[in-house]
């Protein structure tokens, strides 16, 4: 039988000639004898010949390519997440196959960055820490969550659009859905509740906007259900307020209806969503409810919206409001990142 160095020297010298594996394969055994190379065998070291290995040694097992630099792979890995495989092969002057296999072979996989609410500055992410870790040591040292009332506004649609996937022959085209319309019709909720549930909810009128004025009327709304249902907060316990910072949320005239009903209000840092229970648990909650559904007025809509209140069970609203010790350690944890559920 032929000496396996040389059948390699037969299938590199093919492969200059711009041959392809199985002629190769072919002609090399019709000179050396019929089981001289497979034309498997020749199709992988022609595979490792295009990535520009053109070593002729088989320690290196198949299809590998034995002098890769791995370190060097993985250092521009860490210094551009984003890199391309094509930068990586023009940089470590390789096929952009090589680069490939060996990411794969890292266990290395593309995933888009998620979307986050804002580019937090210097000044955002020590807020972020300060005010969270002043939360945690407070909670630690005196548990006040079940005082805690929050409260958030949201657009709602009349129209919720959902694409469903279809069921199609591989070659049959699905059918449109279109884009929802840019100036589609809405309304927006103010809503407020705690860890037993809601305490009162709102739709503001088309015509109306969120001022200090029109908050502090609702503030004064809010005050008497709590009266009602949460009696023992408003008279001995005594409320803690949670909502973000919106202009009027922190206005003079908010300020004022705030000392009047003697509520605290619980810091809160700019542009921090992900540690509001509303945004990141109640609102999320709703929009899946709404997808798929149109409402033909207003009436049909704010009962759709009571429905989807009271089919939540007050563990629900527990949890949303008992998760927030857990992020704000992430918060800390995290140097201030955001919580990307």
């Amino acid at each position: 039988m032929a000496d396996e160095e040389h059948i390699r020297h037969c299938m590199l010298y093919k492969f200059q000639l711009g041959r392809k594996a199985s002629e190769a394969a072919k002609n090399i055994c019709s000179a050396l004898g019929q089981d001289a190379v497979s034309a498997r065998k020749c199709q992988r070291w022609f595979e490792k010949f295009r990535e520009g290995n053109f070593s002729l040694d088989d320690k290196s097992g198949r299809g590998r390519v034995s002098n890769f630099d791995q370190e060097a792979l993985q250092a521009l890995l860490v210094q551009n997440p984003q890199i391309t495989q094509q930068e990586l092969a023009t940089t470590l002057n390789c096929s952009q196959k090589t680069i490939s296999n060996q990411l794969r072979a890292l266990g290395k996989v593309q995933k888009f960055r998620k979307w986050v609410p804002h580019e937090l500055t210097d000044n955002n992410r020590n807020q972020r820490v300060t005010i969270c870790s002043s939360l945690l040591s407070r909670q630690n040292h005196l548990p006040f969550l079940e005082q805690i009332v929050t409260g958030d506004e949201k657009w709602v649609l009349y129209v919720n659009l959902k694409r469903r996937p279809q069921w199609l022959d591989k070659n049959e085209a699905p059918q449109p859905t279109p884009k929802p319309d840019l100036h589609a019709k809405k309304v927006m909720l103010c809503v407020w509740w705690n860890f037993k549930g809601i305490l009162h909810y709102e739709l503001l009128p088309s015509n109306q906007t969120i001022t200090s004025a029109v908050y502090s009327a609702q503030l004064e709304r809010l005050a008497q259900a709590l009266r009602e249902k949460e009696p023992a907060l408003i008279n001995r316990k005594g409320v803690i307020l949670h909502h973000d910072n919106a202009r009027p949320h922190t206005a003079r005239i908010t300020a004022e209806k705030l000392r009047q009903l003697e509520w605290e209000v619980l810091p809160q840092p700019a542009y921090s969503p992900d540690i509001a229970p509303s945004d990141y648990h109640l609102f999320h909650s709703l929009q899946n409810f709404l997808l798929g559904k149109k409402f033909n007025n207003e009436e049909c809509l704010k009962n759709a919206l009571t429905e989807f209140f009271a089919s939540k069970s007050q563990e629900f609203y527990n949890r949303g409001i008992k998760m927030l010790p857990e992020r704000w350690a992430q918060v800390v944890e995290n140097n201030s990142n955001y919580i990307v559920d």
